[in-house]
């Protein structure tokens, strides 16, 4: 059976993935709107994953092939994103 939930730690993570993407943007003096166009998000997509929320009181739970795309607009690695130590998903 898949693992569907989301760990509890998981909100916390989603909102310093959010922290350390808004960094990178900030640090390279680039708007949101020109981030998002470049990953090929909606700017409400990317602006909700900054937050590190999908919805007000729900964690973000962005793709991978968009957190590639925004490292790729940023020019990092995908590495210098991700913050650690990552939460356990394993199944439990």
């Amino acid at each position: 059976m898949p693992h569907t939930s989301l760990p509890t730690d998981w909100p916390a993570f989603a909102k310093r993935l959010g922290i350390n993407i808004q960094r990178r943007r900030v640090e390279r003096e680039l708007s949101q709107e020109s981030v998002a166009f470049g990953a090929n998000l909606s700017r409400f997509t990317y602006q909700q994953l900054e937050k590190g929320e999908s919805r007000p009181g729900t964690p973000a739970n962005p793709s991978l092939s968009n957190i590639m795309a925004i490292s790729e607009v940023l020019n990092v690695d995908l590495g210098e994103l991700l913050p650690q130590p990552w939460p356990d998903l394993r199944a439990k």
